[in-house]
């Protein structure tokens, strides 16, 4: 078997017991596995292999016959690679931020954008191309301050919002899908309809389906202030909040969680906050530990 195709199958990791030999016999043998165990970690999907197969080989082949220099020669190859590795990576990995049940973040962005992140939340962007677009992944819900400049999009699983400058707040949520805008102008693509939100307005789907709502009165969302508020939204909704605000789970017996439900509770106490949402309902709850169980009275 000729030199360059039993090295071929060292770098596939192909060679039987008798090739192992064959190759452990070669002139360079050495500097070959010194290059190899320098590269080891660095694998990007950006490189092409073939052409970085091709430089190895060139620099093989000219420096067989001066072998004392083929060390440095791959030393050199190994380091521009760790450079054009290091590169890929820093501008192809997003900065993530994610929060825990009742816990909250502020969470400021490479423009000076203002971004609040609710409970059981994850905002990601990418800082190195924050300057050509501006961009945010969210999962969940938060509270943007967007400083005034070139068009910013908010992209979740079940609509996007884009803005110049504003102040509005998002809610995505399994089938749940929120946008009140606070402050400027807000444009809400989702359920194949584009909307346009002014101060006050709200956009709502809910199982796929839009729901009209009231004009919201307040400068900012309650959560803000450690308090979920509701205005006939679906029990269910409202339960799955108060799971994310207190880090418990709770139990239902025999309640219809599709019934809409128009009130608050405070993150705060719990017990004030159970009562909240079980007396206007006429609800019974006992607690253990972090189990919660309701029922009817």
């Amino acid at each position: 078997m000729n030199r360059k195709h039993l090295i071929q199958k060292w770098l596939d990791h192909d060679l039987n017991p008798q090739e192992l030999e064959a190759f452990k016999q070669l002139e360079d043998y050495n500097d070959l596995v010194t290059l190899d165990n320098q590269l080891q970690g660095f694998k990007a999907t950006a490189i092409n292999t073939d052409s970085s197969l091709e430089t190895v080989w060139q620099t093989i082949n000219t420096s067989s016959k001066k072998r004392t220099r083929l060390l440095p020669l791959l030393s050199k190859i190994a380091a521009v690679l760790v450079i054009c590795l290091g590169i890929y990576f820093y501008t192809t990995l997003d900065t993530t931020t994610n929060t825990i049940a009742a816990q909250q973040k502020t969470i400021v962005l490479p423009d000076a954008s203002k971004v609040q992140l609710n409970a059981m939340s994850s905002l990601a962007f990418n800082d190195s191309k924050w300057d050509d677009q501006r961009i945010v992944k969210l999962d969940g819900e938060a509270f943007f301050k967007v400083a005034k400049g070139e068009r910013f999009d908010v992209v979740t699983n079940l609509g996007t919002i884009s803005v110049l400058g504003t102040q509005f707040n998002v809610k995505q949520r399994r089938d749940y899908f929120e946008v009140t805008c606070y402050e400027g102008k807000v444009s809400v693509v989702a359920n194949n309809m584009k909307n346009t939100l002014l101060p006050g307005d709200q956009f709502l789907i809910i199982d796929g389906k839009y729901m009209a709502t009231e004009k919201e009165q307040h400068a900012q969302p309650s959560w803000l202030n450690q308090n979920s508020t509701f205005k006939s939204i679906p029990y269910r909704e409202v339960i799955a909040e108060f799971e994310r605000q207190y880090n418990v789970t709770i139990e239902l017996d025999s309640i219809d969680t599709s019934q809409h439900f128009t009130g608050s509770f405070t993150h705060n106490n719990i017990e004030i906050a159970l009562k909240s949402i079980t007396l206007p309902l006429q609800l019974q709850f006992s607690k253990t530990d972090t189990i919660i169980r309701l029922k009817r009275e």
